[in-house]
């Protein structure tokens, strides 16, 4: 099993500072597998609310919950909403007998009892499928590949991961869509998160995306606030400023993990990932998640003008603004947009993120990184 050190760290880390700590995530990203390590799934404190049982458990909930001691977890909260107002109660207890690890596979924004319920009471962690730290530099390549859902990252082979991938896409679609409340074709869904993967990279247009669709702006509005809420999709909003330029003022769509955007995108083998027009755009969104997961930035953003000049990634960290461009190259070099982007934003500085192997300077404050970097000293990056 592929450890989650850093991940397990950080929860205990908040489990003893807070009552209630939330992980959120994805569908299959690894939670529960993670949650118990910290409490059995045989254990009276571990309620599965995917599991008839734990349901019928928690039929009355204070009354099933109030006695516990000790760490409490509950597994796929979204399905139970009413569970909020009691947690709340539970956690306003002196002395407090049971903190609670509540697993969820949507956004704050769609849960929004959570944050109305459990206001000052809950610390939220976000959890993805692997990172680059947690399965290694040398399976870099891999992990682009095939994504970071653990299940199709550590299949045996290329098929099994592609079906595994494949039959993910379509129980997401007929069934954890209509248990979130929303009456949406799957066949309509599908045809949209589809075109979304021909869009990765690029800004949205949502007119153009309605119009291929046959259908209204307000319902392409609706599924991608859908998708973005489930994690399947990043919204990366666009950075602008009184700069005396013309400035990209719509934001950027991607895929958030290259596994389903392969598979949406009908990239079977490495080979056509290689050799397909959209690789470039695969391996930015790649880098674009990877250099979060592991910079963790208080904010995230790109830069563009429409004059030509653009920047990646901008994050913003403990103060400082720091550049990110993705290049799928054996050797970055110097570009006029990096100069215009390092001067107009006042960086502190700007990382040419590629696959080799050397880190060398292009010019000050400028440097082309190998993405490894990000497993070996993730840290620097932001200093």
């Amino acid at each position: 099993m592929i450890s989650r050190t850093t991940l397990q760290n950080t929860i205990q880390r908040k489990l003893e500072a807070n009552r209630v700590v939330g992980i959120i995530g994805p569908r299959q990203c690894g939670k529960t597998t993670l949650a118990r390590q910290f409490v059995p799934s045989t254990s009276a404190n571990y309620f599965d609310l995917e599991d008839p049982f734990s349901l019928a458990r928690l039929d009355q909930p204070m009354t099933a919950l109030q006695d516990l001691q000790g760490l409490v977890v509950i597994d796929e909260i979204q399905r139970r909403p009413e569970l909020f107002p009691v947690l709340r109660v539970l956690a306003d207890r002196t002395p407090l007998p049971a903190r609670f690890l509540i697993l969820g596979s949507a956004s704050p924004e769609l849960l929004r009892q959570s944050s109305e319920s459990l206001a000052g009471r809950i610390s939220i962690i976000q959890m993805n499928g692997f990172s680059l730290e947690e399965v290694g530099a040398e399976s870099q390549n891999l992990l682009w590949r095939r994504g970071g859902y653990p299940l199709s990252f550590t299949a045996s082979n290329e098929d099994t991961s592609l079906e595994w991938r494949k039959d993910f896409v379509l129980t997401f679609l007929e069934r954890d869509i209509p248990q979130f409340g929303f009456n949406i074709p799957s066949t309509s869904l599908f045809r949209f998160w589809s075109l979304l993967a021909h869009y990765h990279g690029q800004v949205w247009n949502v007119a153009e995306a309605a119009r291929t669709l046959g259908v209204g702006e307000t319902t392409a509005r609706r599924y991608i606030d859908l998708l973005q809420n489930l994690f399947m999709v990043r919204l990366l909003q666009p950075w602008y400023a009184n700069l005396g330029k013309r400035q990209v003022k719509t934001p950027k769509v991607y895929i958030r993990d290259t596994g389903l955007l392969h598979y949406l995108s009908g990239i079977r083998t490495e080979q056509e990932l290689l050799l397909h027009p959209r690789s470039g755009a695969s391996w930015e969104g790649f880098v674009i998640e990877e250099t979060i997961k592991a910079t963790v930035p208080d904010e995230v953003y790109f830069w563009a003008t429409h004059s030509g000049a653009e920047l990646d990634l901008l994050l913003l960290k403990n103060g400082k603004r720091i550049g990110v461009e993705c290049k799928r190259v054996d050797a970055p070099h110097l570009t006029p947009s990096m100069r215009t982007a390092v001067t107009d934003l006042n960086l502190s500085k700007l990382l040419v993120i590629y696959p080799g192997p050397h880190t060398y300077p292009l010019a000050e404050n400028i440097h082309a990184i190998p993405l490894a970097h990000l497993v070996n000293k993730p840290s620097s990056l932001i200093e």
